[in-house]
Parts: C-alpha cells; structure tokens; sequence
C-alpha cells in the first residue's frame, strides 16, 4: 500500500488526530496544489479545476471534523477517491 494510500485510508476513517500536514501532503499527491493564502483560510485547486477552501487550524495543528469532511468531499469530487 502506497503512503498516498494509506493517508486516504487514515482520512476515511475521520480520526480525531488528522493534522494539517497530512491533509496538505494527501492533497499535492492528488494533484491539488496550494493558490494563495488569506488569513488562515488556504485555498487549493486540482488539475481539473475543482477548488477546496479550507482553514488551516492554528494553534494547533489537527484538522477540525468539517475540514475532514470538506477534504473528502472534494477528493471524491475530483475523481481521487470513491
């Protein structure tokens, strides 16, 4: 199983401890990339053109269960995950 793979597992599960650097890690091997920041929202598209809006958490760094939610949300949109 590929670390892709496996952070895609992690994020299925929608644990409690899903971190911002997993979640940017998993979207730039899924072909999002970061377009500019305003404040502590970031915004990522994907090759196809489908946009994320998410806020980075701070000061902490684990991922809010919405957040989680938008992530998969947008992957399954993109054609990333099922």
């Amino acid at each position: 199983m590929s670390r892709k793979d496996k952070l895609i597992a992690r994020l299925l599960e929608r644990p409690s401890d899903f971190t911002w650097d997993e979640a940017t890690r998993l979207l730039k091997q899924c072909n999002f990339s970061l377009l500019k920041n305003d404040g502590s929202r970031r915004k990522f598209r994907h090759s196809t053109g489908l946009k994320l809006s998410i806020h980075e958490p701070h000061p902490e760094n684990i991922l809010l269960k919405y957040a989680i939610d938008l992530i998969i949300e947008a992957l399954k949109n993109a054609g990333e995950i099922e």
